[in-house]
Order: structure tokens, then sequence, then C-alpha cells
């Protein structure tokens, strides 16, 4: 029997994933049918991305499950309508691409290129930078992205400090939780990398009062999410020297407004979203090994906790 899927990720992106779901699909042995309209009651599962058209999953009486496109659930995931199994994206091209930005703006930042890729002639300034053994480096969310990516510094000889809101061990890493935690991690760190979740917990996680606890010129990366940060206090954070740089990836509002003072402030790097994208052909095969799984009675893979929110 043909499977329905429900693609409600924009007419744009189905373009992109119908062959590589069709491929991946056949892999697992399953015959399906992927469109962008359907009548509820057909739906065997639900394909989603954040912009959908679709709000109300109450006559969706028959899907087993919503599968999203990204890693981030927050815009559904307290949608009162949601009956259903929620899995969020965790895909090995998406991890390798945030391990990739995190990498190279934190060795930009330690290495100090900008002053180099803006000095003028004559301005010979020889600072060398210290070994990466003498930078602490903080990584704030110690999910599957926050993970990889600290491991990937830890390799590269730096002290990394792992924050989450709940206890973790991860190898290599020096582990703290709790607002304690919290506290003792900005203490010690120059480079900070916000990697947590979006929820009522973490909004403006990123603060006046933990912009000060930070060693005076640290270095703040936020591939995350925009609503980690409190804009105003990073901005005056900035403008009195106390933070040293900002590279944002994500914002409140995307596209992020031209007249936005992050655009204007040179202390600022501001990049498009680009940290780490969901790729169709690997991000294929996760959504059909959930759909598998759902068959066959087996648990789904990256299961959202709804009441925590990811």
């Amino acid at each position: 029997m043909s499977l329905t899927l429900l693609f409600a990720g924009g007419a744009e992106r189905l373009d992109a994933y119908e062959a590589p779901l069709r491929r991946a699909l056949d892999a697992v042995g399953l015959d399906a049918d992927v469109t962008p309209d359907a009548p509820p009651e057909a739906v065997d599962y639900i394909i989603y991305a954040p912009g959908s058209a679709l709000s109300d999953f109450s006559p969706f009486t028959r899907c087993k499950a919503v599968l999203s496109l990204w890693a981030g659930v927050e815009r559904i995931v307290g949608n009162p309508t949601l009956h259903l199994p929620l899995c969020r994206m965790v895909d090995t091209a998406l991890e390798a691409g945030m391990v990739e930005y995190v990498t190279g703006h934190v060795m930009r930042h330690h290495l100090g290129m900008d002053r180099h890729i803006t000095a003028r002639p004559g301005e010979w300034d020889p600072q060398v930078p210290p070994l990466a053994t003498e930078r602490a480096v903080a990584v704030l969310g110690l999910g599957a992205l926050g993970r990889a990516s600290a491991q990937t510094l830890a390799r590269l000889g730096f002290p990394v400090l792992g924050w989450s809101r709940s206890a973790r061990t991860v190898d290599g890493i020096a582990c703290h939780h709790g607002a304690e935690g919290l506290a003792t991690v900005l203490a010690r760190a120059q480079i900070v990398v916000t990697l947590l979740p979006h929820t009522p917990q973490t909004e403006n996680l990123i603060d006046a009062r933990a912009l000060a606890r930070l060693p005076r010129g640290a270095v703040l990366i936020n591939p995350g999410r925009g609503a980690l940060i409190d804009d105003d206090a990073l901005l005056a954070a900035l403008d009195a020297g106390q933070l040293g740089h900002a590279t944002l990836d994500v914002f409140r509002t995307e596209p992020l407004p031209a007249a936005h003072r992050f655009w204007h402030h040179p202390r600022v790097t501001v990049t498009p979203h680009v940290a780490a994208a969901t790729r169709p052909d690997t991000a294929a095969r996760v959504l059909a090994e959930n759909i598998r799984r759902g068959e066959t009675g087996e648990p789904f893979l990256h299961r959202v906790d709804t009441a925590r929110g990811y």
C-alpha cells in the first residue's frame, strides 16, 4: 500500500526534496506519494518546515508523525492542535556545516584575522596570538550540534567549557549546568558559542548580567537562536568595550532589517543564517528512516519532548 506524505515545507523546497525523498524511500522499501496537497484524512506523515501555511493539525486523524526539516522546532512545538509525535531534524550534513561554521569563526577571532584583513599599508603590528591551549572557549548547549562543535574545538587544543540547563557528560569537555554553572563558564570564557534551543527558559539568556560576567573583550558567536540574546544589552556591551566582537548568524527577525544597528556596528559581523542548513540528500534519508520506523512500530528518531520544547 502506498503512503501519502504531505509536504508542508513550501513549493520551492519540494522541488529540491522530491527526488532525494523518492530515492531514500526506495532504499528502505517504502512506496509513497509525496504531495503538497492531500485530504487530511488520507495523510500518513507530514513533512514540515516553518513558514508553512499548515497551522491546524487536528484534521489529520490518520497521520502518525510530523517530521520537521529543521533542527529547531520552537515555531511548532507550542501549537495547541499538535496531537501527533513531532520529530526534529538531526542530520550529519547539518551537523558538519555547524561544526565548520563554529570552528571557522572561533579560529578567526582566536587568531585576530580581522586585524590583518583590514590593515592598511604600513600598519605593521606583529601581535602574536596565544596558542589555543591558552584561550578558553565556552559552548552553551550540548545537544548534537553543541557536542560536535565542542569536541572539535577540544581536539584543536582549546580548553572547552560546556554548559547545558541540565547535567550532561561529554567526553573531553568540562561540563557545567544550572545557574551556578553558567556563571562559572562565562567568567572564564574568552570566546562564547551559543547553540541552545529557543525555549521560555533560554530566551534572553545572554542579557546584561551574563555579558558583564565575561572577561572584558570576550567574543560572542551565535549560530543558535536569535532570541537567546538581549539585543539592547549586547549592543550596550559592545559600545562599552565589555564585549570585543559579536558574530551573529540568527536573529529575532529574519531577514535582519536593513536599519538594524547590527548591520552598522563596527564590532558586529552579520551572517545570513548560513551556519547549518538542511541538505536534501542527507535529510531525506533521516525522513525515510523515521517513516520506516513508524510503519514497523519502532520508536521515532529525534522525537521532541513537547514539555521541554526540544
